[in-house]
């Protein structure tokens, strides 16, 4: 059994922040319900990359194991009714709606909450439930750009430099999943339920908790240099450099030892808290020329034998094949019965006891429908009277 068998989670979000956390819910036991409408999620909708499967994109898929398919029409006065009758018995319900959208609908917290006064219900917005961004789309590159962070790497004439991934997403499912999990626990203790709320950009913005402290309480500006240093608010050397057949990523070492191993006289003797910052720009750019006279596998060899942080610029394909990944069972492959064979990262946290399990894989758009209506008492007449009306669906 996983740490949240029994448990029962309704979902009830769409794209990437809400669906990611609620997989995770569903990765360590707990019974999750993508309660999506008869059509289908928008993500099932919108490949990542271009990438689709057979009758699931790649990117449903990531972000959907271990959940059942309820396809039910909530503007319908009797779909809304089979996702109340679920909330008298669920532990979480989970919504990434716009804000006022979950009111119309009338599966707002005040309502569910009266309805099962235990209920964990985790509402996730872009900017907040109120304020002046309230009405903002909250989409991934928008935050990441209000956030400050593109401003915090990269040199002083490049433009902003966004993340290769969904940043402020993955960073709030995963506040969101934390958020539930610790309303769960005031649950346990006390009974009671709560409204558990999180916002993408409050998301992004505690991530930097360091660097805005830099900012607020050691005034120092949020200043780029002039060489593509990795980021503003940590010493030279630190950012990556290129060799003869690749690049590499050297960080905060030591500049007297780096100086004789690259065969700098300008970095050797140099004073690695004062001096790295006062020339940054300068020990960049030496140890950038320096760098071009071997290979990446050479230099690295070099450095660790020294002792200098320092590591290999990886692709996807490089990752997926190396040791280590392999050693700690970073992906879990599977069989999937309409995508086929599958991998994909799988549950990063290891329980002694309790490990997370794959118990299914993303489901077809309603799969489960039948089977949750059952679980409500429903007759075979009454499901089949739902489906022929469009307030249900199934495959």
């Amino acid at each position: 059994m996983g740490i949240l068998s029994g448990y029962r989670v309704l979902d009830c979000s769409i794209a990437m922040a809400g669906p990611f956390a609620a997989q995770r819910l569903g990765d360590l036991g707990a019974d999750v319900i993508k309660v999506e409408p008869t059509s289908g999620e928008w993500q099932r909708h919108a490949s990542a990359g271009g990438a689709r499967g057979n009758r699931i994109n790649v990117s449903f898929l990531s972000l959907n194991r271990n959940k059942r398919s309820l396809a039910v029409d909530l503007k319908t006065p009797e779909g809304r009714q089979i996702l109340l009758d679920l909330v008298k018995d669920a532990d979480v319900f989970l919504q990434n709606y716009r804000p006022g959208v979950a009111k119309r609908l009338g599966v707002d917290y005040e309502t569910l909450s009266a309805i099962n006064p235990g209920l964990v219900y985790v509402s996730m917005s872009g900017y907040g439930e109120d304020g002046p961004y309230v009405n903002y789309p909250g989409q991934d590159l928008l935050l990441q750009a209000l956030s400050g962070a593109m401003l915090s790497a990269g040199s002083a004439d490049q433009p902003p430099q966004p993340a290769g991934q969904y940043l402020v997403d993955a960073i709030t499912a995963y506040t969101a999943f934390e958020g539930a999990l610790a309303a769960l626990l005031h649950r346990e203790r006390t009974g009671e339920g709560q409204l558990v709320q999180v916002n993408m950009l409050d998301a992004i913005t505690t991530i930097q908790m360091q660097e805005l402290s830099v900012f607020t309480v050691g005034n120092k500006p949020q200043t780029r240099s002039a060489e593509a240093h990795a980021h503003c608010y940590i010493r030279a050397p630190y950012g990556v450099f290129k060799t003869t057949d690749g690049h590499i990523v050297v960080a905060m070492a030591g500049l007297d030892k780096l100086g004789r191993l690259i065969d700098e006289p300008f970095l050797q003797g140099l004073n690695d808290e004062a001096d790295s910052w006062t020339f940054r720009d300068e020990i960049f750019a030496c140890i950038r020329i320096r760098l071009l006279g071997r290979g990446s596998a050479e230099w690295l060899e070099l450095f660790r034998a020294h002792d200098i942080w320092c590591g290999p610029v990886y692709g996807y394909a490089d990752l997926v094949a190396d040791p280590q990944i392999a050693h700690n069972g970073t992906f879990i492959s599977y069989d999937h019965p309409t995508e086929g064979r599958v991998k994909t990262p799988g549950f990063p946290i290891r329980f002694s006891k309790t490990p997370a399990t794959l118990e299914r894989g993303a489901p077809l758009v309603g799969e489960h429908t039948r089977e949750v209506l059952e679980g409500l008492s429903l007759s075979q007449a009454d499901i089949e009277r739902l489906l022929a009306a469009g307030v249900v669906g199934a495959p």
